[in-house]
């Protein structure tokens, strides 16, 4: 993250904006909503934590709560202080390979869990991956909305962190014959690639076309 340089903002009807009430009102309900998302997705973990049966998928999880965590705290402090957070955001890393099986195979059709004995793996993977995928949608979303530079950009740099959490998942649950991905005949997939071409990056000026 970068450090972003002070501010003097102003308000039309009190003056300087002092740094902790540097927000629209827009992004005080937009980060909100980060906020209480983040705590809902740490508190899905914490739920989870106690039903995990592969140690994969435990490592996993401990590994996403606790980095969702530290993120939690930092979009926390920039957004009451206004100012660059004593921890700054950092990069996920996942464990997992970047291999994906493709095809699918006849599997039993899903359904709702009809007891807590239902519960596993695959189901906690699911409620996992459903929560960061949630995350990123809403941190999108007030992004676009945050005026104050700090909290834009740390909303901004968590982004890819949950991408990177949501693709580990998702890598986890493939491997393990939880989600399967199908795949287009390869001639219908190289009629869609080159369905584009390359534009020129230096077009010509108007008015010069069939001129030399």
């Amino acid at each position: 993250m970068q450090s972003q340089q002070p501010q003097n903002h102003q308000n039309l009807h009190t003056g300087i904006v002092p740094p902790q009430l540097n927000h629209g009102g827009h992004e005080m309900f937009d980060v909100h909503e980060v906020l209480a998302g983040a705590i809902n997705t740490i508190n899905t973990y914490t739920m989870l934590s106690g039903h995990v049966q592969d140690p994969e998928l435990r490592d996993i999880l401990q590994r996403q709560k606790q980095f969702m965590t530290t993120e939690y705290n930092t979009t926390l402090e920039c957004f009451k202080t206004g100012q660059d957070p004593a921890v700054p955001t950092q990069s996920y890393s996942m464990k997992q390979g970047n291999d994906f099986t493709y095809g699918m195979k006849p599997s039993p059709p899903q359904k709702p869990l009809q007891s807590i004995a239902e519960i596993n793996d695959g189901t906690i993977a699911l409620s996992m991956l459903n929560a960061v995928k949630g995350g990123a949608a809403i941190k999108t979303s007030a992004a676009m909305e945050v005026t104050n530079p700090v909290v834009r950009r740390v909303l901004a740099d968590s982004l890819p962190n949950c991408i990177e959490m949501a693709y580990e998942i998702s890598l986890y649950q493939n491997k393990h014959g939880y989600y399967q991905v199908p795949q287009l005949a390869e001639q219908d997939m190289q009629i869609m690639q080159n369905g584009y071409a390359p534009c020129p990056t230096q077009p010509q000026m108007p008015g010069t076309q069939g001129f030399h």
